[in-house]
């Protein structure tokens, strides 16, 4: 049976970067948990890290990623880059089925288990099966509102779970201070 679910955003604005994430479980065509929580602060609450994919698989991800955090404090994108090489690399890893959104004060960062870590050139992250909603909600209110960060991540994931049936309104936003 496959899993699918969420949607998690991230957006940069005005000295602020936001995440957030819906609470959508699925398995199936049924929906088994409307109140999951994909959004995690680590590395003493100074980054945040959202999830998208099988759960057990992006725990085991969090927990990885956690000890890269300790291994490297302060260096998100070292400790990142040290993940996906290890995820592409080891042969249990490279069958986890997730992904990860993560930010700090200065970067907002994509891994993949393909070793990919990207840095999105205008502060927009989206990942999940509701993610380029997300992401293009995201941007159309980042060019034409003044909205905060956290109010465009909350708006963005409404909209995009009233497009994609893998996504609901049960809404987790963190944010934190950013670099400008």
């Amino acid at each position: 049976m496959k899993t699918r679910a969420t949607t998690i955003l991230t957006v940069r604005r005005n000295g602020l970067v936001a995440m957030g994430g819906d609470g959508q479980v699925t398995i199936g065509d049924a929906v088994m948990k409307a109140d999951a929580v994909k959004i995690r602060r680590l590395a003493g609450e100074k980054v945040l890290v959202g999830f998208a994919g099988a759960a057990a698989d992006a725990f085991a991800l969090l927990e990885r990623f956690e000890a890269k955090l300790k291994d490297f404090p302060g260096n998100l994108l070292r400790a990142a880059t040290e993940l996906a090489k290890e995820w592409r690399t080891d042969r249990v890893l490279r069958r986890l089925e997730a992904m990860m959104a993560a930010a700090d004060a200065r970067y907002t960062l994509l891994l993949t288990g393909t070793g990919d870590v990207i840095q999105p050139s205008d502060g927009v992250l989206g990942i999940g099966s509701g993610g380029n909603y997300a992401v293009a909600a995201a941007r159309a209110l980042l060019a034409h509102t003044q909205m905060t960060a956290p109010q465009i991540v909350r708006t963005a994931l409404e909209i995009a779970a009233g497009i994609d049936i893998y996504t609901n309104t049960h809404l987790v936003v963190e944010e934190l201070a950013c670099e400008t």
